[in-house]
């Protein structure tokens, strides 16, 4: 049994409440267009321990029922983090565009990326805007997230899907390695992010939201992060 998650559907002329199944999580990692700020995040998560990738972009999996609509996250210790993304969505051969949040473990991805994308839910948000209706003006789309650390909110991330690869080729290319058929109905796709301003740190509560200049309409969502103990 997959889990589901409740979705609004948006398209240019109205929207429809869908319960979605998740067939397959997928993490697309080291997925920047330009090979400069791939580096820059190399450089970013080097300082944190983190191996580079053996090649790029990568697709990491993860369990289903880590992807979450809930409004608070729960995570060991103090070493996790958030990163808005923009996520791919395949609804019944239709694909849809939302908004998201890969939070990962930092202590464990020095131990290994993998690893460190399982131990933490990722959050995205409830709407979603059909792939159709905003491919003519993509790279105009806008991620953006801010974070509450110390108690002050502060933004975090920030700067146009155009520094990621396109959806297409994204899925692309996650169909050259896939066995299962590439890119199917219920499988959800996170697609890569920005660099943190002021770098990677943990935060007490992390918002982020996805932008269409052109229709004029956002897609927003946040969550606190409830820290759980390490005991020895």
């Amino acid at each position: 049994m997959h889990p589901t998650l409740n979705f609004t559907l948006h398209t240019t002329t109205g929207a429809t409440n869908q319960v979605v199944s998740i067939r397959r999580a997928i993490i697309a990692g080291w997925t920047a267009r330009s090979r400069a700020a791939i580096e820059e995040h190399i450089a970013e998560l080097e300082e944190l321990g983190v191996a580079p990738p053996s090649k790029t972009p990568m697709f990491y999996r993860v369990a289903a029922s880590r992807i979450s609509q809930s409004d608070t996250l729960e995570a060991i210790g103090t070493a996790s983090s958030g990163e808005v993304e923009f996520f791919l969505l395949n609804v019944d051969g239709e694909i849809w565009v939302g908004a998201g949040s890969d939070h990962t473990d930092r202590e464990a991805e020095a131990v290994g990326i993998t690893l460190s994308k399982q131990l933490c839910d990722k959050p995205v948000a409830r709407d979603l805007w059909r792939l159709d209706d905003v491919l003519a003006h993509w790279d105009r789309l806008e991620l953006t997230a801010h974070a509450t650390i110390a108690g002050e909110r502060v933004l975090y991330q920030q700067g146009p899907v155009a520094a990621m690869l396109a959806p297409t080729d994204l899925i692309d290319a996650f169909a050259k390695e896939d066995d299962n058929g590439g890119f199917g109905p219920g499988d959800l796709m996170m697609c890569g992010t920005l660099p943190a301003i002021g770098g990677v740190r943990p935060a007490a509560r992390f918002e982020f939201a996805l932008s269409d200049p052109a229709l004029e309409r956002r897609i927003t969502h946040g969550y606190d992060i409830i820290e759980l103990p390490v005991e020895d």
